[in-house]
């Protein structure tokens, strides 16, 4: 009996597994179908109110305007960092971020309406001929810059190393219009500042992270060492008011504190939808700088490649993360090039420390908050809004931190550290605590307590 019935068995189960399959790929290939019959209609519609508008609107409207419209509808529904990026300004932004440009060296401002000198940089045609700060440049080229916007000024100033340029300009104590002709040059604009106060430590601050960025940060540390006799105490690294830039470059700054003998020592990872958004930055293995205690401070304006560095030190226990919270922009945009020079700003994943914690809508908490009583500077008031603010935010991937929960408290002392002799410092009271806490740390190692 038993034999008898084992051998329609197999065959059965041959045929419930065909018909399983044939259901499977019967409902893959429906519903295949009919996300592409919903896209095909999708684009139709697209189709048929462009064709509708063309024909029908009551004036003839600009077809590459109504194109226009329809990418920044699209990207409008996703997050604020996507955007359709036209020629212009999609080259000003390769410009920030390259550091380097033809021109004449002005940073430019308004004031009652007037195009304004805020500062010549230093070492180039402009400060070289002696343009100087609150100068109006009235006219540029011969041209009246009567109600001649920035970017339009920036333009024209702006051009091809050696040509020339000139600039008429009203000075409050010369009694006749100055006339300056200039020639370009390759303006290099360093994205950081050093200092070395007279207790020891160095300070360097990083504005935005650039494409010399990292280059520029090693030669810095070197130039601070040579001052010091050598060795510092310790070091601030600030990051306040930093939007970020590029990776590469954050990479390289942190780069120089973390994995010195461990393969594989993570700084960032990036995770996305798709495989190729999906990316882990690592420390390179070899010579590091020396384990003195570091400081960095951040606060709401700190964002992206500023809290990659921020984030890292912290995970990686190599600094003390001193101010308030970060503004929390944690998302990768990728530059998708179009035709006729403009490009597609896209979001396409999420950073994450090395720890495993979303710097998207949450920020980096510093070790030690500590709130700034200055007043903010013009350029950056409004920036307390933080990016889970932003309309339309990508939201967290809503996983807990992976870092451990560490004391946040506010820190006071007495002025100490060298900070009390330095101008900087008492005027900035995060600075100030920086470097006492730096001076605290120092005066616990050589009483053998750390």
């Amino acid at each position: 009996m038993l034999s008898v019935f084992k051998k329609p068995v197999p065959k059965l189960l041959v045929l419930l597994v065909c018909l399983v399959m044939i259901c499977l790929s019967v409902l893959f290939f429906a519903r295949k179908h009919q996300n592409v019959t919903s896209e095909a209609d999708s684009i139709n519609l697209l189709r048929q109110a462009y064709a509708a508008v063309l024909k029908n609107y009551v004036e003839k409207p600009d077809s590459k305007k109504l194109v226009k419209s329809m990418v920044d509808g699209m990207l409008a529904t996703l997050d604020p960092h996507s955007a359709y990026l036209p020629p212009e300004p999609y080259h000003e932004m390769e410009v920030q971020l390259s550091g380097a440009f033809g021109g004449v060296g002005i940073e430019l401002g308004t004031k009652d309406g007037k195009l304004m000198v805020i500062a010549p940089i230093d070492d180039t045609p402009a400060s070289r001929a002696g343009i100087l700060a609150n100068d109006y440049i009235w006219k540029i080229d011969g041209t009246s810059t009567n109600g001649m916007n920035i970017t339009a000024a920036v333009k024209k100033m702006r051009g091809v190393k050696g040509t020339p340029v000139t600039l008429t300009i009203v000075r409050a104590e010369s009694a006749k219009p100055l006339v300056f002709k200039l020639v370009r040059d390759l303006i290099k604009v360093k994205s950081l500042k050093t200092k070395l106060f007279d207790s020891g430590y160095g300070y360097i601050r990083i504005s935005q992270f650039q494409e010399r960025t990292g280059s520029e940060f090693k030669e810095a540390l070197k130039a601070l060492h040579t001052k010091s006799g050598g060795t510092l105490k310790g070091l601030i690294l600030d990051l306040r008011y930093n939007p970020g830039g590029l990776v590469s470059s954050c990479v390289e700054v942190a780069n120089c504190f973390v994995g010195e003998n461990i393969n594989n020592t993570a700084i960032v990872s990036m995770k996305g939808r798709t495989s190729d958004s999906n990316r882990v930055y690592n420390a390179s293995v070899g010579a590091k700088e020396p384990h003195y205690p570091i400081v960095v401070l951040i606060n709401g304006g700190s964002a992206s490649a500023s809290e990659i560095v921020a984030g890292a030190l912290q995970d990686h226990k190599r600094a003390i993360i001193m101010g308030t919270q970060s503004f929390g922009k944690g998302s990768v945009q990728s530059i998708v090039p179009m035709k006729g020079g403009a490009a597609l700003k896209l979001t396409t994943a999420r950073y994450y420390t090395p720890l495993g914690r979303s710097i998207q809508a949450k920020g980096i908490i510093p070790d030690v908050e500590v709130s700034n009583v200055m007043p903010l500077p013009a350029k950056v008031k409004g920036m307390e809004i933080k990016e889970k603010d932003l309309e339309k935010s990508l939201a967290s991937d809503g996983k807990e931190d992976g870092a451990s929960q560490m004391v946040h408290k506010t820190y006071s002392s007495s002025v100490g550290g060298g900070a009390a002799n330095d101008a900087d410092a008492r005027k900035d009271i995060q600075l100030r605590r920086a470097l006492e806490l730096l001076n605290s740390l120092n005066v616990l190692k050589e009483g053998g307590f750390m």
